[in-house]
């Protein structure tokens, strides 16, 4: 699958996720229902997985598509290296 982002439209998404955030607070200073503030936490933890995955993908279109361009094997294997460590590191949060 392929993302068309923009910076923009990645700070939007991240204001919006902002405001949930904002919303979980307030959720919480009220003492609302504890399942519903979870609720409201996992939608925001999975606002910012879409972003970091939007992120991540452009970054390979365009960083790493553009280091196995005409670039030196040096920093096709830094750009490998890269990938790798940043999916190893994923992998330790979930």
């Amino acid at each position: 699958m392929k993302y068309k982002t923009t910076h923009k439209e990645n700070l939007n998404a991240l204001r919006r996720i902002n405001g949930q955030v904002e919303g979980v607070q307030r959720m919480i200073e009220d003492s609302k229902y504890c399942i519903d503030v979870i609720i409201q936490i996992h939608a925001a933890i999975h606002a910012l997985h879409r972003v970091a995955d939007k992120i991540f993908i452009k970054h390979i279109e365009s960083c790493v598509k553009d280091a196995f361009l005409g670039k030196s094997n040096r920093e096709k294997t830094k750009k490998i290296n890269e990938l790798i460590k940043v999916i190893k590191d994923l992998h330790k949060l979930t």
